[in-house]
């Protein structure tokens, strides 16, 4: 099938801020006189890609002594500051929406994160005038790995599964495309591709300068 769309997720993948990320809980935490956990590359790592009920009983375990949802808007507090100076496009970003818009290929983002964060994060990088659309976390009832916001984004592109590609960088996010039914394209960020996701990626690549080649390939 000719690929017909394609479904970006954002963080780590359209914008450098997977790691930014990292760096909220820690005022997050003074804000609300919690101690940081004392494994936090362990709490990092295992809350990578993570959202919804799954990022909350990530909280709920590392932070047995606050309501989880508490904590979680703190966090998204110290984010929308952080995020309203400017996030920093990862390379062949605008490059890369570009090709596709002068191909007519319509393109979404998918992710999990806040709606008013993504379209911040659009507006400040000058990116929003190539979306079609947003499907965001709030959107559906089960967060990535569920292949939720996936499906519901082909959806609104009035396209099958199949005729869709979606980009990653997160494991949790593979599995989602592949559980959705389209092409898997990975561009690791902070976890590196290795064996144990050959099962859900289709392509992997070093960058998204190389994606338009390697779906659609030479004219």
């Amino acid at each position: 099938t000719m690929i017909q769309g394609v479904l970006f997720d954002m963080d780590g993948l359209m914008f450098d801020t997977e790691r930014l990320w990292d760096t909220f809980w820690e005022p997050a935490c003074e804000a609300l006189g919690v101690p940081m956990p004392a494994d936090r590359a362990a709490f990092y790592a295992s809350g990578r890609g993570l959202a919804g009920q799954y990022l909350l009983e990530h909280i709920r375990e590392y932070f047995p002594m606050i309501d989880p949802q508490k904590m979680l808007d703190k966090v998204w507090q110290v984010g929308d500051a952080r995020f309203a100076q400017g996030v920093p496009c990862k390379p062949g970003l605008k490059e890369l929406l570009a090709t596709l818009e002068e191909k007519g290929i319509p393109r979404i983002v998918a992710s999990s994160s806040p709606r008013n964060m993504i379209e911040q994060n659009l507006q400040t990088t000058g990116t929003a005038r190539y979306f079609h659309d947003v499907v965001c976390g709030a959107d559906v009832q089960r967060s990535k790995p569920a292949p939720d916001i996936y499906l519901l984004g082909a959806k609104l592109l009035g396209l099958s599964p199949a005729e869709c590609a979606g980009v990653e960088d997160s494991v949790n996010g593979v599995k989602a495309i592949r559980a959705a039914g389209m092409l898997c394209v990975m561009v690791p960020d902070v976890v590196p591709y290795g064996p144990e996701l050959s099962p859900y990626v289709d392509v992997c690549l070093d960058s998204l300068h190389e994606l338009e080649q390697a779906i659609f390939g030479k004219e």
